[in-house]
């Protein structure tokens, strides 16, 4: 925590009044893929409304449970991550973890594979409408690496956001800069799935967001806040150039995503 109180947070402008939500699958995908977005839209004046579909129960810990279960482990890990990022309001689906295409998890009647999207879009599309937001954010149409639970989230979202009647924006990753970058946790989480690349070329993205220096050691400490699932070891001294910038396609109008200040300032 002393890394975010060292570090001076930027001057926003006035997004006082308007609203984003955000879908993400799994505790730790908010801070992976869309941490700095949250924090920036937060220092706006936006009100952020995160919603995790499932408590990441499959995730494999990395730390001592002590009788704990993984998902509670995961919903507290979640809940500080989401402070630390300025989060507003948290909502949890309450589905169960799928685990990845062909595991038997998948056949629990409460995995998120299994649930009825459209209705779950419904309910979305209504706190979307509920609290007057703009914009919603997901993931790309292959889940950015291909886990059916990222697959299901991409759905989810851009249903949602064409009922609500609103911009939607698919969280993903620039494949040719990650190229050069740093190891990523993708690398890792992607290889049971059999991808051996993952996210978009540069060419197809329509808006990137470069973390400020302070942004960027909230996103950190967002990370480590999920340490059953993340450790210091996986944010080795090349962390910014990995984790500094994050990517969307955008669904619809502009809108405030592309507002954030250096949407195209970076190729």
């Amino acid at each position: 925590m002393s890394l975010l109180l060292d570090t001076p947070a930027p001057t926003p402008q006035d997004l006082t009044g308007r609203t984003v939500v955000v879908l993400h699958a799994h505790p730790d995908d908010e801070a992976i893929f869309t941490g700095a977005t949250i924090r920036r839209l937060a220092d706006h004046g936006a009100r952020v409304v995160l919603v995790t579909a499932t408590a990441g129960e499959l995730g494999t810990p990395r730390i001592r449970l002590d009788g704990r279960q993984v998902g509670d482990v995961r919903r507290a890990e979640l809940e500080r991550s989401a402070e630390l990022l300025g989060v507003s309001r948290l909502v949890l689906l309450g589905r169960r973890d799928s685990g990845l295409a062909g595991w038997e998890s998948g056949q629990h009647p409460a995995a998120l594979v299994r649930a009825d999207l459209p209705a779950i879009a419904n309910t979305v599309a209504a706190l979307v409408e509920a609290e007057q937001a703009e914009a919603v954010v997901g993931y790309d149409a292959d889940g950015i690496y291909g886990h059916p639970d990222h697959v299901a989230v991409h759905l989810l979202a851009r249903h949602a956001a064409g009922l609500a009647g609103v911009t939607s924006y698919d969280a993903t990753v620039d494949r040719e800069h990650l190229h050069f970058a740093g190891a990523h946790v993708l690398d890792d989480a992607a290889k049971p799935v059999g991808r051996p690349t993952y996210g978009r070329v540069t060419a197809e993205i329509s808006v990137a967001l470069a973390a400020t220096p302070y942004e960027l050691s909230v996103k950190r400490a967002a990370l480590l806040a999920h340490a059953s699932q993340i450790g210091p070891e996986a944010l080795d001294d090349r962390f910014q150039e990995t984790y500094e910038l994050e990517w969307y396609l955008r669904r619809g109008p502009a809108a405030v995503l592309d507002e954030l200040g250096n949407a195209h300032a970076v190729a």
